[in-house]
């Protein structure tokens, strides 16, 4: 009987492991603090030098003239502050600077995918929706001149993302800025994959 009550017990332990929870970030708060991990808050934290050193390491690769023409999506302090960015379809691009280790590239310029900003209670989710590395997660209120994002990366075929703080190679943390008239950059220093700091540019759709 013990063993009997035993097996069970581990067996419905496992259960409540494994099984699926809704959502990226389960029992999202508007605190952005109570919800990031340790090694994202550090990341947000060193966003700058990240940025910078992409940048630097983009230009020094021969691509000065292409970091150029991208004007203020490629400069770290281009933050403008509200309004944040409002629900709606949007176009999105991302370009990665500096490799994050030898023998990749310094600078990648992907072309426009399809974004979204929908409400999701008194936060927002951000999805992109299309391409290979899909960023799926909530944006959260910030300080005067940007919103936080928190969330996953979804890979090639994937149906549904991982549960955020789960994989931390995975977690995706950035802030979203308003760089212009209708226009906003979620900024992601030190992802795990490829690149120093990878830029999105978003657009409004029409």
């Amino acid at each position: 009987m013990r063993i009997a009550i035993l097996s069970l017990s581990l067996a419905l332990a496992a259960c409540s492991v494994v099984r699926p929870q809704p959502g990226v970030i389960i029992q999202p708060q508007r605190d952005w603090h109570r919800v990031v991990t340790q090694e994202d808050r550090a990341r947000l934290r060193d966003w700058r030098s990240a940025f910078a050193a992409g940048v630097a390491a983009a230009r020094a690769d021969g691509h000065a003239a292409e970091v150029d023409k991208e004007g203020v999506l490629l400069q770290p302090d281009a933050a403008l502050g509200p309004p944040g960015i409002p629900n709606g379809d949007y176009r999105c691009r991302v370009t990665k600077l500096g490799a994050k280790s030898e023998g990749l590239l310094n600078y990648i310029a992907y072309p426009y995918f399809a974004c979204r900003v929908q409400q999701e209670e008194e936060l927002q989710g951000f999805a992109k929706r299309t391409g290979s590395q899909r960023q799926v997660g909530l944006i959260f209120p910030g300080d005067q001149l940007r919103q936080v994002f928190l969330g996953t990366l979804m890979l090639g075929d994937e149906a549904r993302p991982m549960q955020y703080g789960l994989d931390r190679e995975r977690d995706v943390a950035g802030f979203v800025e308003r760089i212009g008239p209708n226009r906003w950059r979620l900024v992601m220093p030190s992802p795990h994959f490829e690149s120093k700091v990878d830029v999105m540019e978003l657009v409004p759709a029409s």
